[in-house]
């Protein structure tokens, strides 16, 4: 019996559609075996957990971009464009996991609870970035010229990110939606357990987790803007954008206990990022005069700027000023 297959991709590549599949039961898989076997109560994941949890994640997302090169129709280009894209979001994720660590020390939240709270952030995170990078792809596929206004930005954003002083601020009181949760939602004290609802006097009432799920979303949305059109930058196939962004985003939890610490040591890599960023978007504007960037060569900068910025990191010491 022949078995109908479709594509949900622009190139209707039936392939790319049975890849999809794979990925998605690997990443509901290990979502579920996580948070439902491994996790079930709350406790601090520890530096040698994490270590094995990101060598775990770096290889499957490996294999991954081992099954596009062999039997997804981009074959060898495909998979260098999939690597890029995850290289550079799993380097983005870096300022992310400061960003969160700043959110977590504000709220005083127990470290027992970081897993929990990750947890679910990274779920938003599959959700809202599913939705930003296919209603992207299908404004791309109908005007072309937005991918000029992501090279634009991608420059501003690289010369941003290079000129800042690395000190990151975060200022919850000013955040709108947390605002508005705080305004119009019942929020009580106390973590309850790590629940983010509870029944109080039989009202149901939101706890301050609830609030900081929130205001962590809110920041990994603020990060996608940089992302997303940085790995459009790279690659215009959703499905290889999607899935090394996903596997990336996967990637950052473990790597949040596996960095907390030491996070810092590691000055340089925000300006190996503020390059990487003005040399894809540079790659994208030069389109309009239909000059190509070879994808090994956009690959190898990628690659090479990332390895100098930590190993200059870690051989040059960092100055008391800085």
């Amino acid at each position: 019996m022949n078995i109908l297959l479709f594509s949900i991709f622009r190139n209707h590549s039936e392939r790319e559609t049975i890849l999809f599949g794979i990925f998605a039961i690997i990443i509901i898989l290990f979502l579920v075996l996580d948070l439902g076997l491994f996790h079930k109560q709350a406790r601090k994941i520890s530096t040698k957990s994490a270590l094995y949890q990101s060598i775990f994640w770096v290889f499957i997302s490996t294999c991954f971009g081992i099954f596009i090169y062999a039997y997804d129709d981009s074959g060898a280009e495909g998979a260098v464009e999939y690597f890029s894209a995850y290289l550079t979001e799993y380097a983005l994720s870096v300022d992310n996991i400061f960003v969160i660590l700043l959110i977590l020390k504000y709220f005083q939240v127990k470290e027992e609870y970081y897993h929990k709270i990750l947890f679910w952030g990274i779920f938003g995170a599959i959700v809202f970035r599913a939705i930003f990078i296919f209603v992207g792809a299908l404004l791309i596929a109908k005007f072309h010229w937005i991918l000029y206004i992501f090279g634009v930005f991608l420059i501003y954003s690289g010369i941003r990110i290079y000129l800042e002083d690395g000190d990151e601020k975060i200022e919850p009181e000013k955040n709108p939606i947390l605002k508005f949760c705080r305004k119009y939602l019942p929020v009580t004290k106390g973590e309850h357990g790590g629940r983010f609802l509870v029944r109080e006097q039989g009202k149901l009432m939101f706890t301050p987790l609830f609030l900081v799920i929130i205001l962590i979303e809110t920041t990994d949305l603020i990060f996608a803007v940089d992302s997303i059109p940085a790995a459009f930058a790279i690659t215009q196939n959703e499905f290889l954008i999607y899935t090394s962004n996903i596997f990336a985003v996967m990637g950052l939890r473990a790597m949040f206990f596996l960095l907390a610490g030491i996070i810092d040591k590691f000055y340089l890599l925000q300006k190996g990022l503020s390059i990487i960023l003005f040399f894809i978007g540079a790659k994208m504007l030069l389109d309009i005069w239909h000059i190509e960037v070879n994808v090994y060569l956009s690959f190898t900068v990628i690659i090479a700027t990332l390895i100098l910025s930590i190993v200059f990191s870690v051989i040059i010491p960092r100055r008391a000023d800085d």
